[in-house]
């Protein structure tokens, strides 16, 4: 299944013209990569995955729709899944894709 083409389209309004902004196809769903980092992703079924401090990583699954991110059965630390009941509004959309840029700005740049 492609991933959501609206959520994408969603994504890139609120990240606008970021400096060394890549979309990549990634883990089934759409990556917005900044500085080499993935920031934020869209998913196929209008979810989002998003780089997070792996500090604050728990705390943050309080949230409504929010949970761990996993792969093939292991937790990735630093990664949350945000369900489409947690961005009903345009403000909590951009508070998640803020932080995940936020995020991947903080890390050192992949060249």
């Amino acid at each position: 299944m492609p991933y959501d083409e609206a959520l994408a389209d969603r994504i890139r309004e609120l990240i606008g013209p970021e400096a060394d902004l890549v979309e990549k196809r990634m883990f089934g769903g759409l990556a917005f990569l900044v500085g080499g980092n993935m920031a934020v992703g869209a998913g196929a079924k209008g979810g989002i995955m998003v780089r997070v401090d792996p500090a604050e990583a728990e705390a943050l699954t309080a949230s409504l729709g929010v949970r761990s991110v996993e792969m093939r059965g292991r937790p990735m630390r630093g990664w949350v899944r945000v369900a489409p009941e947690g961005l009903c509004s345009e403000r909590d959309l951009a508070r998640w894709v803020d932080r995940g840029v936020t995020y991947a700005r903080s890390l050192p740049r992949k060249t």
